[in-house]
């Protein structure tokens, strides 16, 4: 089965994302939940954002190389929203990712933000909200449709559910749809078991 490493969101690592890392695990998968907040769970996405400005890369990109530092080669990279784009930055710039999951974040693969070029062979899932202020609204899903026709299907997959809500997957958060879950989870499923 796969190995999954899934990095929490600016709230940090709530219930909610322990919960979907559960979800992910019933189908047999592994998944990696490290808390690169040590302990911090922020009240809001404001104070979230906040808090990782506070922080800054120079003491977030260390926690986040040691999470990964001693799990096995050929991890799939997951994240929600903020930690999309940690995942994503992992599954393009360390050899050897099997695949990414990008909840609610897409970085460009072109242009000043972009990593670099998406690595050949590795698969690709995102979802996001359509009306989301986040992922839809400030260039996320634009990116992530960029990156579907960049990579082409069926490497590259992107899921598009009705709503505005941030965050949507997290049970623990008043932004959650269950509905939409069921189905986030069901697709990452289906996506991890094609790796197996």
């Amino acid at each position: 089965m796969a190995d999954v490493v899934l990095f929490h969101h600016v709230q940090g690592l709530t219930e909610g994302v322990l919960a979907f890392a559960e979800g992910l695990r019933e189908a047999g998968h592994t998944v990696h939940t490290p808390d690169l907040f040590e302990g911090e769970r922020p009240a809001s996405v404001d104070d979230g954002i906040a808090h990782v400005q506070k922080l800054g890369d120079e003491v977030l990109q260390p926690r986040a190389d040691a999470a990964i530092a001693d799990l096995p080669a050929g991890l799939v990279y997951a994240g929600f929203s903020w930690g999309a784009g940690v995942a994503q930055q992992f599954a393009q710039l360390r050899s050897g990712a099997r695949g990414a999951l990008l909840y609610e974040s897409c970085i460009p693969v072109t242009g000043e933000w972009a990593f670099g070029p998406w690595p050949d062979g590795v698969p690709v899932q995102i979802h996001g909200m359509d009306q989301d202020p986040i992922f839809a609204l400030e260039g996320d899903l634009d990116a992530a449709r960029e990156l579907v026709v960049t990579v082409g299907a069926p490497t590259a997959e992107l899921f598009v559910y009705p709503g505005d809500g941030h965050l949507f997957t997290d049970s623990s958060l008043p932004s959650y749809d269950a509905d939409a879950t069921a189905l986030v989870l069901q697709r990452s499923r289906a996506f991890l078991d094609r790796l197996a």
